[in-house]
């Protein structure tokens, strides 16, 4: 369940990226949406930006510090 938070959102990301490519990309002259796997990678590096990592990162303190007390 920890993972999912981290991990739908650039797979997700990958998916709109790869969508992106197969109905708007064009043939030739595109660097980004020419390119089926550029394309999927961009949609991937999206989705990660979107992962709330502060929380994440906060959760994880708070567990460390629960442990050592």
């Amino acid at each position: 369940m920890k993972w999912t938070k981290r991990i739908l959102p650039v797979v997700v990301g990958a998916l709109g990226g790869y969508l992106y490519y197969h109905y708007v990309g064009c043939n030739r002259g595109c660097a980004i949406t020419g390119n089926p796997f550029i394309s999927t990678a961009y949609g991937a590096f999206a989705g990660f930006l979107f992962v709330d990592w502060k929380s994440i990162f906060n959760k994880n303190k708070k567990e460390e510090t629960k442990e050592n007390k």
